[in-house]
């Protein structure tokens, strides 16, 4: 037990460096598990089944070859909205639809404030 109390510098180096040798051992182990991980759900992610990948391929011929609508859409009114939230807005709703933003009619946007709500 005296031995345990009384290390030498030598024995203390060598002991912390095998400390710090496992410690780093289990760390860049658990950091290869976790790339592989990441690998493993990235794959899994990115690879469509061939029912998926059937589906979408007419959906992408039609988008390409459907024509615009000529023409704008009408006046549109904005009450307390600034030009460019309400140009926010009527892209999102077009983009949500999956329609050309000049086959949609805005009428009018207005803010609807916290108090109001």
């Amino acid at each position: 037990m005296d031995d345990l109390v009384h290390i030498s510098i030598g024995n203390a180096a060598i002991t912390a460096l095998l400390g710090y040798l496992v410690v780093f051992f289990g760390l860049i182990l658990l950091m290869l598990v976790i790339m592989a991980m990441g690998r493993i759900m990235h794959r899994e992610k990115s690879a469509p089944t061939v029912a998926e990948a059937s589906a979408a391929a007419p959906v992408m011929e039609l988008k390409l070859t459907a024509e615009t609508a000529p023409g704008t859409a009408g006046e549109l009114k904005l009450y307390d909205t600034d030009p460019r939230d309400a140009a926010m807005v009527m892209a999102i709703v077009a983009d949500t639809l999956h329609k050309p933003l000049n086959e949609l009619r805005f009428i009018s946007i207005r803010e609807v404030k916290e108090d109001e709500v």
